[in-house]
Protein backbone atom coordinates (compact mmCIF):
# COMPACT_ATOMS: atom_id res chain seq x y z
CA UNK A 1 0.00 0.00 0.00
CA UNK A 2 1.16 3.51 -0.55
CA UNK A 3 1.78 5.71 1.96
CA UNK A 4 0.25 9.15 1.57
CA UNK A 5 3.78 11.04 0.52
CA UNK A 6 3.80 8.31 -2.46
CA UNK A 7 0.02 9.37 -3.56
CA UNK A 8 1.15 12.72 -4.00
CA UNK A 9 1.84 14.09 -7.21
CA UNK A 10 5.26 16.36 -6.95
CA UNK A 11 6.18 19.33 -8.57
CA UNK A 12 9.65 19.72 -7.15
CA UNK A 13 12.48 18.51 -6.12
CA UNK A 14 12.37 18.29 -2.55
CA UNK A 15 9.05 16.38 -2.50
CA UNK A 16 10.52 14.34 -5.34
CA UNK A 17 13.59 13.16 -3.42
CA UNK A 18 11.20 12.34 -0.38
CA UNK A 19 9.00 10.09 -2.66
CA UNK A 20 11.94 8.21 -4.29
CA UNK A 21 13.32 7.19 -1.02
CA UNK A 22 9.64 5.63 0.28
CA UNK A 23 9.12 3.81 -3.03
CA UNK A 24 13.07 2.86 -2.63
CA UNK A 25 13.05 1.35 0.91
CA UNK A 26 9.26 -0.54 -0.38
CA UNK A 27 11.07 -2.10 -3.29
CA UNK A 28 13.71 -3.55 -1.21
CA UNK A 29 11.49 -5.03 1.09
CA UNK A 30 8.68 -5.93 -1.02
CA UNK A 31 9.17 -9.16 -3.06
CA UNK A 32 9.36 -8.13 -7.02
CA UNK A 33 6.26 -10.13 -8.16
CA UNK A 34 4.27 -8.64 -5.30
CA UNK A 35 4.65 -5.15 -5.83
CA UNK A 36 4.04 -5.94 -9.92
CA UNK A 37 0.37 -7.77 -9.40
CA UNK A 38 -0.93 -10.38 -11.22
CA UNK A 39 0.21 -11.44 -14.51
CA UNK A 40 3.87 -9.71 -13.62
CA UNK A 41 6.78 -11.35 -15.18
CA UNK A 42 9.85 -11.95 -13.13
CA UNK A 43 12.55 -9.71 -14.01
CA UNK A 44 14.96 -12.58 -14.09
CA UNK A 45 13.01 -13.55 -17.28
CA UNK A 46 12.34 -10.08 -18.95
CA UNK A 47 13.19 -6.50 -18.56
CA UNK A 48 10.04 -3.66 -18.40
CA UNK A 49 11.37 -0.07 -19.43
CA UNK A 50 10.16 2.83 -19.40
CA UNK A 51 10.66 5.25 -22.42
CA UNK A 52 10.65 8.85 -21.76
CA UNK A 53 11.38 10.33 -24.92
CA UNK A 54 9.73 7.80 -27.45
CA UNK A 55 9.86 9.87 -31.21
CA UNK A 56 13.23 10.26 -33.06
CA UNK A 57 16.34 8.53 -31.62
CA UNK A 58 13.82 7.61 -29.05
CA UNK A 59 11.51 5.65 -31.24
CA UNK A 60 14.74 3.53 -32.68
CA UNK A 61 15.88 3.17 -29.12
CA UNK A 62 12.89 1.48 -27.52
CA UNK A 63 12.50 -0.90 -31.06
CA UNK A 64 16.02 -1.77 -30.54
CA UNK A 65 15.43 -2.69 -26.83
CA UNK A 66 12.43 -4.93 -27.79
CA UNK A 67 14.41 -6.54 -31.00
CA UNK A 68 16.52 -8.19 -28.07
CA UNK A 69 13.65 -10.87 -27.36
CA UNK A 70 14.03 -10.11 -23.49
CA UNK A 71 12.66 -6.53 -23.31
CA UNK A 72 8.94 -5.12 -22.88
CA UNK A 73 8.45 -1.72 -23.49
CA UNK A 74 5.61 -0.59 -20.72
CA UNK A 75 5.42 2.85 -20.96
CA UNK A 76 5.92 5.50 -22.80
CA UNK A 77 6.30 9.64 -22.27
CA UNK A 78 6.66 12.14 -24.52
CA UNK A 79 5.96 15.93 -24.53
CA UNK A 80 4.66 16.04 -27.90
CA UNK A 81 2.01 13.48 -28.96
CA UNK A 82 3.45 13.71 -32.54
CA UNK A 83 6.79 12.74 -32.01
CA UNK A 84 5.13 9.92 -29.68
CA UNK A 85 2.58 8.71 -32.08
CA UNK A 86 4.42 6.33 -34.07
CA UNK A 87 5.79 4.65 -30.97
CA UNK A 88 2.25 4.29 -28.99
CA UNK A 89 1.04 2.52 -32.34
CA UNK A 90 4.20 0.06 -32.15
CA UNK A 91 3.33 -0.70 -28.96
CA UNK A 92 0.00 -0.54 -27.99
CA UNK A 93 -0.28 -1.93 -24.55
CA UNK A 94 2.18 0.70 -23.20
CA UNK A 95 0.51 3.12 -20.99
CA UNK A 96 1.23 7.00 -22.17
CA UNK A 97 2.10 9.90 -20.28
CA UNK A 98 3.57 12.98 -21.16
CA UNK A 99 4.75 14.66 -17.54
CA UNK A 100 8.37 11.72 -16.57
CA UNK A 101 7.53 13.02 -13.42
CA UNK A 102 3.62 11.55 -13.21
CA UNK A 103 4.76 8.60 -14.55
CA UNK A 104 7.84 7.53 -12.35
CA UNK A 105 5.34 8.57 -9.40
CA UNK A 106 2.35 6.54 -10.55
CA UNK A 107 4.00 3.44 -12.19
CA UNK A 108 7.60 3.03 -10.51
CA UNK A 109 6.75 -0.33 -8.86
CA UNK A 110 5.68 -1.56 -12.10
CA UNK A 111 8.62 -1.18 -14.35
CA UNK A 112 12.38 -2.03 -14.06
CA UNK A 113 14.47 0.34 -16.38
CA UNK A 114 14.24 3.51 -17.79
CA UNK A 115 14.89 4.77 -21.66
CA UNK A 116 15.87 8.54 -22.08
CA UNK A 117 15.82 10.37 -25.25
CA UNK A 118 15.07 13.62 -24.51
CA UNK A 119 16.98 17.30 -25.64
CA UNK A 120 20.20 16.91 -23.77
CA UNK A 121 19.36 19.66 -21.51
CA UNK A 122 16.48 17.51 -19.63
CA UNK A 123 18.62 14.33 -19.65
CA UNK A 124 20.42 14.41 -16.05
CA UNK A 125 17.28 15.37 -13.80
CA UNK A 126 15.40 12.74 -15.60
CA UNK A 127 18.30 10.08 -15.19
CA UNK A 128 18.71 10.91 -11.69
CA UNK A 129 15.26 10.54 -10.80
CA UNK A 130 15.43 7.30 -12.24
CA UNK A 131 17.93 6.06 -10.73
CA UNK A 132 17.03 7.11 -6.94
CA UNK A 133 13.84 4.76 -7.84
CA UNK A 134 16.84 2.11 -8.47
CA UNK A 135 16.23 2.05 -12.11
CA UNK A 136 18.77 0.44 -14.38
CA UNK A 137 19.29 3.76 -17.32
CA UNK A 138 20.13 4.22 -20.60
CA UNK A 139 20.69 7.58 -21.74
CA UNK A 140 21.08 9.05 -25.11
CA UNK A 141 24.37 10.77 -25.75
CA UNK A 142 25.91 13.00 -24.55
CA UNK A 143 25.14 12.09 -20.85
CA UNK A 144 24.79 15.49 -20.14
CA UNK A 145 23.94 18.71 -21.06
CA UNK A 146 26.89 20.18 -17.99
CA UNK A 147 30.05 18.85 -16.27
CA UNK A 148 28.40 19.40 -13.23
CA UNK A 149 25.44 17.36 -13.96
CA UNK A 150 27.57 14.49 -15.70
CA UNK A 151 29.76 14.23 -12.52
CA UNK A 152 26.64 13.93 -10.48
CA UNK A 153 25.31 10.93 -12.24
CA UNK A 154 28.67 8.93 -12.36
CA UNK A 155 28.57 8.91 -8.69
CA UNK A 156 24.94 7.83 -8.69
CA UNK A 157 25.47 5.11 -10.91
CA UNK A 158 27.41 3.78 -8.03
CA UNK A 159 25.42 5.45 -4.92
CA UNK A 160 22.26 3.18 -6.32
CA UNK A 161 24.50 0.24 -7.90
CA UNK A 162 22.11 0.72 -10.72
CA UNK A 163 23.47 -0.58 -14.65
CA UNK A 164 24.10 2.38 -16.82
CA UNK A 165 24.63 2.33 -20.24
CA UNK A 166 25.16 5.56 -22.98
CA UNK A 167 23.78 5.67 -26.20
CA UNK A 168 27.02 5.80 -28.58
CA UNK A 169 26.58 2.13 -29.99
CA UNK A 170 30.15 2.82 -31.68
CA UNK A 171 31.57 1.54 -27.47
CA UNK A 172 30.20 -1.95 -28.55
CA UNK A 173 31.42 -2.37 -31.82
CA UNK A 174 34.73 -4.13 -32.76
CA UNK A 175 36.51 -1.42 -33.43
CA UNK A 176 37.83 -0.46 -30.28
CA UNK A 177 38.32 -3.55 -28.87
CA UNK A 178 40.23 -4.38 -32.39
CA UNK A 179 42.43 -0.85 -31.71
CA UNK A 180 42.85 -1.78 -28.00
CA UNK A 181 44.43 -4.87 -29.13
CA UNK A 182 46.89 -3.27 -31.63
CA UNK A 183 47.72 -0.86 -29.34
CA UNK A 184 49.01 -2.91 -26.68
CA UNK A 185 50.80 -5.23 -29.03
CA UNK A 186 52.72 -2.27 -29.48
CA UNK A 187 51.78 -1.99 -33.42
CA UNK A 188 51.81 1.85 -32.79
CA UNK A 189 53.97 2.27 -30.33
CA UNK A 190 53.16 5.14 -27.71
CA UNK A 191 50.41 7.60 -28.91
CA UNK A 192 50.83 10.68 -27.78
CA UNK A 193 48.76 12.64 -30.19
CA UNK A 194 44.79 12.21 -31.49
CA UNK A 195 42.66 13.80 -34.02
CA UNK A 196 38.71 13.68 -34.31
CA UNK A 197 36.92 15.26 -36.66
CA UNK A 198 33.16 15.88 -37.86
CA UNK A 199 31.30 16.98 -40.70
CA UNK A 200 28.54 18.51 -38.40
CA UNK A 201 26.71 20.59 -37.20
CA UNK A 202 23.97 19.84 -40.11
CA UNK A 203 21.48 22.00 -38.64
CA UNK A 204 21.75 26.21 -38.05
CA UNK A 205 24.30 27.51 -36.12
CA UNK A 206 25.88 30.53 -35.75
CA UNK A 207 22.66 32.93 -36.30
CA UNK A 208 20.71 34.64 -34.27
CA UNK A 209 18.03 33.56 -32.14
CA UNK A 210 14.44 34.18 -33.85
CA UNK A 211 12.55 37.26 -33.25
CA UNK A 212 9.41 36.47 -34.18
CA UNK A 213 7.65 34.11 -31.84
CA UNK A 214 4.88 30.69 -33.32
CA UNK A 215 1.96 29.13 -31.84
CA UNK A 216 2.27 26.34 -29.93
CA UNK A 217 1.41 23.42 -31.44
CA UNK A 218 -1.42 21.74 -29.38
CA UNK A 219 0.26 18.53 -29.71
CA UNK A 220 3.08 19.50 -27.67
CA UNK A 221 3.64 20.41 -24.14
CA UNK A 222 6.15 23.62 -24.14
CA UNK A 223 7.23 23.96 -20.70
CA UNK A 224 7.35 20.70 -20.20
CA UNK A 225 9.31 20.35 -23.20
CA UNK A 226 11.58 23.76 -21.77
CA UNK A 227 12.17 21.54 -18.50
CA UNK A 228 14.83 23.12 -16.55
CA UNK A 229 15.75 25.60 -20.13
CA UNK A 230 14.93 29.55 -19.31
CA UNK A 231 11.39 30.71 -20.38
CA UNK A 232 11.55 31.29 -23.18
CA UNK A 233 8.54 31.72 -26.40
CA UNK A 234 8.10 28.87 -28.72
CA UNK A 235 9.54 29.33 -32.22
CA UNK A 236 9.62 27.41 -35.58
CA UNK A 237 12.27 25.00 -36.54
CA UNK A 238 13.54 24.43 -32.69
CA UNK A 239 11.79 21.37 -32.27
CA UNK A 240 12.23 18.20 -32.96
CA UNK A 241 16.00 18.33 -33.64
CA UNK A 242 17.47 21.77 -34.75
CA UNK A 243 17.75 22.66 -30.99
CA UNK A 244 21.15 20.64 -30.92
CA UNK A 245 22.58 24.38 -31.98
CA UNK A 246 21.37 26.60 -28.87
CA UNK A 247 22.69 26.43 -25.94
CA UNK A 248 20.16 26.45 -23.60
CA UNK A 249 19.45 23.02 -24.78
CA UNK A 250 21.91 21.44 -27.02
CA UNK A 251 25.66 20.96 -27.11
CA UNK A 252 26.13 21.47 -30.65
CA UNK A 253 28.45 18.90 -32.94
CA UNK A 254 30.72 18.08 -29.87
CA UNK A 255 27.98 16.21 -28.28
CA UNK A 256 26.32 15.06 -31.02
CA UNK A 257 29.19 13.47 -32.57
CA UNK A 258 31.99 13.17 -29.77
CA UNK A 259 30.77 10.48 -27.81
CA UNK A 260 30.86 8.26 -31.08
CA UNK A 261 34.23 9.41 -32.00
CA UNK A 262 36.03 10.20 -28.91
CA UNK A 263 35.00 6.74 -27.40
CA UNK A 264 37.98 5.03 -28.90
CA UNK A 265 40.91 6.85 -27.28
CA UNK A 266 39.03 6.69 -24.15
CA UNK A 267 38.86 3.15 -24.67
CA UNK A 268 42.29 2.92 -25.76
CA UNK A 269 44.49 5.04 -24.16
CA UNK A 270 42.27 5.25 -20.96
CA UNK A 271 41.97 8.26 -20.97
CA UNK A 272 40.19 10.10 -17.86
CA UNK A 273 39.68 13.54 -17.43
CA UNK A 274 41.61 16.58 -19.18
CA UNK A 275 43.75 19.33 -17.35
CA UNK A 276 43.68 22.10 -19.92
CA UNK A 277 41.74 23.48 -22.82
CA UNK A 278 41.72 25.83 -25.84
CA UNK A 279 39.69 26.76 -28.75
CA UNK A 280 39.28 28.40 -31.96
CA UNK A 281 35.57 28.73 -33.36
CA UNK A 282 35.08 29.77 -37.04
CA UNK A 283 33.49 33.76 -37.55
CA UNK A 284 30.19 34.61 -38.81
CA UNK A 285 30.56 38.11 -40.37
CA UNK A 286 27.08 39.91 -41.08
CA UNK A 287 28.48 42.71 -42.97
CA UNK A 288 31.77 44.47 -43.95
CA UNK A 289 34.37 43.94 -41.15
CA UNK A 290 31.41 43.28 -38.83
CA UNK A 291 31.86 40.02 -36.93
CA UNK A 292 28.26 38.41 -35.87
CA UNK A 293 27.74 38.16 -32.26
CA UNK A 294 25.42 35.47 -31.35
CA UNK A 295 26.23 33.76 -27.91
CA UNK A 296 23.01 31.68 -27.77
CA UNK A 297 24.06 29.84 -30.82
CA UNK A 298 26.72 27.42 -31.19
CA UNK A 299 29.36 28.09 -33.43
CA UNK A 300 29.70 26.84 -36.78
CA UNK A 301 32.80 25.72 -36.58
CA UNK A 302 35.81 24.63 -33.80
CA UNK A 303 38.97 23.62 -33.34
CA UNK A 304 39.56 22.42 -29.51
CA UNK A 305 42.57 21.07 -28.35
CA UNK A 306 41.94 18.90 -25.00
CA UNK A 307 45.10 17.66 -23.18
CA UNK A 308 45.41 14.47 -21.00
CA UNK A 309 47.75 13.40 -17.94
CA UNK A 310 49.72 10.07 -18.53
CA UNK A 311 47.53 6.81 -17.98
CA UNK A 312 48.69 3.39 -17.36
CA UNK A 313 48.63 3.26 -21.22
CA UNK A 314 50.79 6.49 -22.11
CA UNK A 315 53.90 7.03 -21.47
CA UNK A 316 53.29 11.03 -21.17
CA UNK A 317 50.22 13.48 -21.70
CA UNK A 318 48.20 13.27 -24.43
CA UNK A 319 46.93 16.00 -26.50
CA UNK A 320 43.41 15.51 -28.37
CA UNK A 321 42.49 17.87 -31.46
CA UNK A 322 38.88 18.33 -32.05
CA UNK A 323 37.52 20.12 -35.34
CA UNK A 324 33.86 20.26 -36.45
CA UNK A 325 32.27 22.09 -38.81
CA UNK A 326 33.74 20.25 -41.88
CA UNK A 327 37.68 20.89 -41.04
CA UNK A 328 39.60 18.06 -40.96
CA UNK A 329 43.66 17.36 -39.67
CA UNK A 330 46.20 17.14 -42.32
CA UNK A 331 46.07 13.82 -44.27
CA UNK A 332 49.11 11.58 -42.85
CA UNK A 333 51.66 11.42 -45.45
CA UNK A 334 51.29 7.55 -45.06
CA UNK A 335 47.62 8.30 -47.04
CA UNK A 336 47.69 7.61 -50.88
CA UNK A 337 46.01 10.63 -52.57
CA UNK A 338 42.85 9.35 -53.22
CA UNK A 339 42.30 6.72 -50.14
CA UNK A 340 39.43 7.77 -48.36
CA UNK A 341 40.56 9.63 -44.61
CA UNK A 342 38.40 8.32 -41.91
CA UNK A 343 34.96 7.53 -43.81
CA UNK A 344 35.27 11.22 -45.35
CA UNK A 345 33.23 13.24 -43.04
CA UNK A 346 34.52 11.96 -39.94
CA UNK A 347 37.27 10.09 -38.12
CA UNK A 348 39.12 9.59 -35.49
CA UNK A 349 43.12 9.54 -35.62
CA UNK A 350 46.01 7.82 -33.70
CA UNK A 351 49.42 9.18 -33.85
CA UNK A 352 52.22 6.75 -31.87
CA UNK A 353 55.88 6.64 -32.07
CA UNK A 354 56.25 3.85 -33.97
CA UNK A 355 52.77 4.61 -36.11
CA UNK A 356 49.73 5.80 -36.84
CA UNK A 357 45.89 4.02 -37.12
CA UNK A 358 42.21 5.52 -37.62
CA UNK A 359 38.38 4.60 -37.95
CA UNK A 360 35.51 5.77 -39.14
CA UNK A 361 32.53 6.84 -36.76
CA UNK A 362 31.45 4.25 -34.15
CA UNK A 363 35.25 3.49 -34.22
CA UNK A 364 33.96 1.32 -37.33
CA UNK A 365 36.53 0.19 -39.62
CA UNK A 366 39.60 0.69 -38.02
CA UNK A 367 42.90 0.39 -40.33
CA UNK A 368 46.90 0.78 -39.61
CA UNK A 369 48.65 3.24 -41.62
CA UNK A 370 50.12 2.97 -44.14
CA UNK A 371 46.87 0.86 -45.17
CA UNK A 372 49.09 -1.48 -46.41
CA UNK A 373 49.88 -2.85 -43.20
CA UNK A 374 46.65 -4.28 -42.74
CA UNK A 375 46.89 -6.93 -45.18
CA UNK A 376 49.56 -9.10 -42.48
CA UNK A 377 48.28 -8.45 -39.05
CA UNK A 378 48.61 -10.63 -36.79
CA UNK A 379 47.60 -10.23 -33.57
CA UNK A 380 45.36 -11.97 -30.88
CA UNK A 381 42.23 -11.24 -29.91
CA UNK A 382 42.69 -10.36 -26.28
CA UNK A 383 38.89 -8.51 -25.95
CA UNK A 384 35.63 -10.45 -26.48
CA UNK A 385 33.24 -8.56 -28.91
CA UNK A 386 29.89 -7.56 -28.27
CA UNK A 387 27.21 -9.90 -30.62
CA UNK A 388 26.32 -7.60 -33.17
CA UNK A 389 28.54 -5.05 -32.68
CA UNK A 390 26.91 -1.23 -32.54
CA UNK A 391 23.24 -2.91 -32.42
CA UNK A 392 23.80 -5.12 -29.72
CA UNK A 393 24.59 -1.97 -27.20
CA UNK A 394 21.23 -2.31 -26.74
CA UNK A 395 20.95 -5.85 -26.10
CA UNK A 396 23.97 -5.81 -23.88
CA UNK A 397 22.09 -3.32 -21.38
CA UNK A 398 19.15 -5.20 -21.67
CA UNK A 399 20.91 -8.39 -20.65
CA UNK A 400 22.77 -6.64 -17.92
CA UNK A 401 20.16 -4.54 -16.49
CA UNK A 402 18.24 -8.61 -15.95
CA UNK A 403 21.45 -9.83 -14.24
CA UNK A 404 21.87 -6.92 -11.72
CA UNK A 405 24.47 -4.90 -10.66
CA UNK A 406 27.87 -5.35 -11.39
CA UNK A 407 27.48 -8.91 -12.86
CA UNK A 408 27.84 -8.03 -16.50
CA UNK A 409 29.42 -5.78 -18.44
CA UNK A 410 28.31 -3.07 -20.57
CA UNK A 411 30.09 -1.14 -22.69
CA UNK A 412 29.49 2.54 -21.80
CA UNK A 413 28.73 2.46 -18.22
CA UNK A 414 28.61 6.23 -16.79
CA UNK A 415 31.90 5.21 -14.70
CA UNK A 416 33.17 5.29 -18.23
CA UNK A 417 30.58 8.01 -20.06
CA UNK A 418 30.84 10.42 -17.13
CA UNK A 419 34.27 11.45 -17.90
CA UNK A 420 34.15 11.32 -21.67
CA UNK A 421 31.11 13.39 -21.76
CA UNK A 422 33.01 15.47 -19.42
CA UNK A 423 35.98 16.30 -22.01
CA UNK A 424 33.17 16.95 -24.40
CA UNK A 425 31.71 19.53 -21.85
CA UNK A 426 35.29 21.01 -21.14
CA UNK A 427 35.69 21.68 -24.60
CA UNK A 428 32.55 23.57 -24.91
CA UNK A 429 33.28 25.69 -22.09
CA UNK A 430 36.44 26.68 -24.21
CA UNK A 431 33.84 27.48 -26.98
CA UNK A 432 31.59 29.15 -25.37
CA UNK A 433 34.21 32.00 -23.24
CA UNK A 434 34.71 32.97 -26.87
CA UNK A 435 31.86 35.03 -26.73
CA UNK A 436 32.13 36.03 -22.91
CA UNK A 437 32.03 40.00 -23.25
CA UNK A 438 33.90 42.87 -21.20
CA UNK A 439 33.65 45.99 -21.62
CA UNK A 440 37.25 48.07 -20.42
CA UNK A 441 37.31 51.94 -20.64
CA UNK A 442 34.43 51.59 -23.01
CA UNK A 443 36.28 49.34 -25.38
CA UNK A 444 34.13 46.02 -25.43
CA UNK A 445 36.66 42.98 -25.16
CA UNK A 446 36.86 38.86 -25.42
CA UNK A 447 39.15 37.89 -22.65
CA UNK A 448 38.16 34.54 -23.18
CA UNK A 449 39.23 33.95 -26.75
CA UNK A 450 42.76 32.49 -27.84
CA UNK A 451 43.76 31.33 -24.19
CA UNK A 452 44.76 28.13 -22.62
CA UNK A 453 42.37 27.19 -19.61
CA UNK A 454 43.66 25.46 -16.79
CA UNK A 455 41.16 22.88 -14.94
CA UNK A 456 41.47 21.97 -11.31
CA UNK A 457 39.24 18.30 -12.14
CA UNK A 458 38.83 17.89 -7.74
CA UNK A 459 36.79 21.35 -7.59
CA UNK A 460 35.61 21.51 -11.27
CA UNK A 461 37.01 24.50 -11.93
CA UNK A 462 39.11 26.51 -14.34
CA UNK A 463 41.48 28.33 -12.10
CA UNK A 464 42.94 31.04 -14.18
CA UNK A 465 39.87 32.35 -15.71
CA UNK A 466 36.59 32.83 -13.32
CA UNK A 467 34.07 33.69 -15.81
CA UNK A 468 34.39 30.64 -18.19
CA UNK A 469 33.09 28.82 -14.75
CA UNK A 470 29.63 29.78 -14.95
CA UNK A 471 29.49 26.99 -17.83
CA UNK A 472 29.98 24.20 -15.52
CA UNK A 473 27.08 24.15 -14.04
CA UNK A 474 24.00 26.31 -15.38
CA UNK A 475 21.20 27.81 -13.26
CA UNK A 476 17.67 25.73 -13.92
CA UNK A 477 14.34 27.25 -14.76
CA UNK A 478 12.09 28.37 -11.51
CA UNK A 479 9.99 25.52 -10.77
CA UNK A 480 12.77 23.06 -11.57
CA UNK A 481 15.91 25.15 -9.78
CA UNK A 482 15.98 21.87 -7.30
CA UNK A 483 15.61 18.88 -9.18
CA UNK A 484 19.59 18.06 -9.13
CA UNK A 485 21.55 18.12 -5.95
Amino acid sequence: MKTEQENKNTSNRRDFIKTSAIAAAAFMIVPRHVLGGTGFIAPSDRLLIAGIGVGGKGQSDIAMFAKSGKADIAFLCDVDDRRAASSVKAFPKAKYYKDYREMLDKEHKNFDAVSISTPDHNHAIQALAAMQLGKHVYVQKPLTHDIHEARILTAAAKKYKVVTQMGNQGASNDGPRQMKEWYEAGLIGDVHTVYAWTNRPVWPQGIPWPDKKAEIPKELDWNLWLGTAPEKDYVDKLVPFNWRGWWDYGTGALGDMGCHLIEAPFSVLNLKYAKEVEASVGSVYVDEFKRGYFPESCPPSSHVTLKFPKTDKTKGDVTLHWMDGGIQPERPAELEANETFGDGGNGTLFIGTKGKMMSETYSANPKLLPLSRNKDIKVKEKYARVKGGADGHYAQWVEASIAGYGKQEVSSPFEIAGPLTEALLMANLAIRSFDIQKTVNGKVTYPGRYMKMLWDNDNMKITNFDEANQFVKREYRKGWNDLIL
